[in-house]
């Protein structure tokens, strides 16, 4: 590697040790990253910096978050999540499946991974401790099922890869990756009963103490609410059935709601995941710089010599993996699927397949506490329980991180299926 390409490679792994111990927005340091290389190293003017700056994805994710946040305020998901319990008529056991049905929902409709579980998860672990789940067996399955439907069509996690892929010239499918997606977390969490099962912690006698849960009836939807519910048909409509971008969909379908309910604008505005926008915008460009001074084919040629390409798949999942449990998994997506592209040049392995698994590999992880989904766990235990809840996410997710990669590699890349 020359010293153009070790410079920029090595502030990019300088950015992941900093957004791991600091609560810095890695997007933020991926663009001022880009300025300098650019500027100073390269000779590019601000024009050529930002000529892969993914204004598509950008208005995926703005206009997505910025409907949902308004599906929250105004009730709507209440209505839905409440509606759905209901439907186990008292059968405990069925309520983690329901919440991970629930949280697939969300996210397969466009609702980011941590907001539905930031949704879910107040309901979802006070419901646990109600009819004495172990609380983490419930965080798992709403992780889950946000996974599970978080690489939809719909999802900005799914039109992410989508783009990235089609960027990097190997096309996969975005139906397969949901499906993909979907049945490894489904085999996830049926792997999870059975393990609390067999170490008889199905039944958690820590949470026998009473929490309050909203368990009032449930309204018929009003106003609002069904004008929402309409507009999420219509959504999926327009988006499934005619292609339309769905960054523009949402933005239209919340405009009309923002003008029903013009006093609660700024609130809806504020909803809009602005971080994430930041670090995917930021990481994108960042990384095409890196494809632009030959990184990322230098470093695939260097994986490649590892061996095999089923070899070589299966440690850029684990590599992807483990990285994830501990950082942004958006960030390391837009970073790892790019070193596929030499990767499935130069061997007969599924673009579909090979993909899927990366991007599977890289969020399945995101149970572990040091992330976002697994710390909103945490953070909704109960008080007095929260180191426990704490020390067991952490080995649970240990576990995952140790059987998930490998997983998603052996039914996705060897098989072909995809």
């Amino acid at each position: 590697m020359t010293a153009v390409q070790i410079i920029p490679l090595l502030i990019l792994v300088a950015m992941f040790a900093v957004a791991t111990k600091w609560p810095l927005n890695i997007g933020v340091m991926a663009l001022v990253a880009s300025f300098g290389v650019g500027y100073f190293m390269l000779g590019m003017s601000d024009r050529e910096i930002l000529a892969e700056f993914p204004a598509s994805i950008v208005l995926t994710i703005i206009g997505v978050t910025y409907f949902f946040s308004m599906a929250q305020q105004n009730g709507t998901i209440g209505i839905v999540v409440k509606g759905c319990v209901r439907m186990v008529r008292g059968k405990t056991l069925l309520l983690p499946w329901m919440f991970f049905l629930i949280a697939a929902a969300l996210t397969s409709l466009g609702t980011f991974s941590p907001a539905a579980i930031a949704l879910l998860a107040p309901a979802a672990i006070g419901f646990a401790y109600e009819s004495r789940i172990h609380p983490v067996l419930m965080g798992a399955f709403i992780i889950n099922g946000a996974h599970a439907g978080g690489f939809s069509p719909l999802s900005v996690a799914g039109v992410l890869v989508h783009d990235i892929a089609l960027k990097n010239q190997f096309p996969i499918s975005p139906i397969g990756l949901f499906t993909a997606s979907f049945a490894i977390n489904l085999i996830l969490s049926a792997l999870t009963i059975i393990l609390f099962s067999v170490i008889g912690k199905l039944r958690d006698g820590a949470a026998g103490r009473h929490v309050d849960v909203d368990t009032s009836p449930v309204g018929r939807p009003h106003g609002q609410q069904v004008l929402t519910l309409v507009l999420i048909a219509v959504m999926l409509a327009a988006t499934l059935g005619f292609h339309l971008p769905i960054g523009f969909v949402a933005l239209s379908a919340g405009l009309l709601l923002a003008f029903i309910n013009i006093k609660e604008h700024r609130t809806f505005i504020d909803g809009i995941s602005w971080s994430t926008v930041l670090l995917v915008a930021g990481m994108i460009t960042y990384v095409s710089l890196l494809v632009r001074v030959g990184v990322i084919d230098t470093l695939a040629g260097q994986a490649l010599a590892l061996g095999t390409p089923l070899l070589v798949a299966l440690v850029l999942c684990y590599v992807i993996g483990i990285g994830s449990a501990f950082a942004s998994s958006t960030a390391l997506l837009t970073a790892f699927i790019p070193l596929a592209g030499p990767l499935l040049a130069t061997s007969s392995l599924s673009a579909s397949g090979t993909v899927a698994a990366l991007a599977i590999a890289a969020t399945v992880v995101d149970v572990s506490p040091f992330s976002t989904d697994g710390a909103l766990v945490v953070a909704n235990a109960r008080e007095d329980d929260r180191q426990r809840v704490y020390k067991q996410l952490t080995f649970y997710a240990g576990g995952v991180v140790l059987v998930a990669p490998a997983l998603a590699w052996a039914l996705l890349v060897p098989t072909g299926i995809m």
